[in-house]
């Protein structure tokens, strides 16, 4: 994959703001990579400013809290993974959805992960940890089951304060309407 510098960023970000092609134009014109690449450029800047567009010398690392909530806010409500990304000022929405896939298919465990290489630990060390975990794997596979089950109520239960929100607001916004319909028609009845 091509790397681009920040002015080259920016110049062709501009260039589409300034109506002066589309996205395939443009990439063809300037020879970028791909038409995502320009898109996620221009989301970055529309959001975050220039900002948005420096390339990160090293990789952020999130807790398991941070991507958590990222999820549950994706899983309750009808964001897309960008506008999640945006909203938690993640600049690599592609990260959310694979953090969503990660919690599908290994709950919490698989948040929490490390990527990469495992350390080479002496074998004094190893010997050490054996010691401290006590857990049988029958365990390990109860406490999974059961973190799995209580993050989906947690889930459930942040849809379900959600939805009693809205729909309170719903019948807010109807007691209003019907109170403006009958002091208008109590006006057309005076007229």
């Amino acid at each position: 994959m091509a790397k681009y510098n920040l002015e080259f960023k920016i110049k062709i970000v501009q260039k589409y703001l300034d109506g002066e092609g589309g996205y395939a134009y443009l990439t063809k014109k300037y020879g970028v990579s791909s038409e995502s690449q320009l898109i996620n450029w221009v989301n970055a800047y529309k959001e975050f400013g220039e900002e948005g567009l420096f390339r990160k010398r090293q990789n952020q690392k999130y807790s398991v809290q941070f991507k958590l909530d990222a999820i549950e806010l994706y899983q309750t409500s009808e964001m897309s993974y960008r506008e999640v990304a945006n909203t938690i000022g993640i600049n690599n929405s592609p990260m959310i959805a694979a953090w969503v896939r990660k919690f599908r298919d290994d709950g919490i465990e698989g948040l929490s992960n490390p990527k990469g290489r495992p350390s080479n630990m002496t074998k004094k060390n190893k010997v050490t940890k054996k010691k401290i975990s006590k857990v049988t794997p029958e365990e390990s596979e109860r406490i999974k089951a059961l973190e799995k089950q209580v993050r989906s109520l947690q889930i459930e239960n942040a849809f379900l304060k959600e939805l009693r929100k809205l729909r309170k607001q719903e019948a807010q916004q109807r007691r209003k309407n019907q109170s403006h319909e009958s002091s208008t028609a109590s006006e057309d009845y005076l007229n």
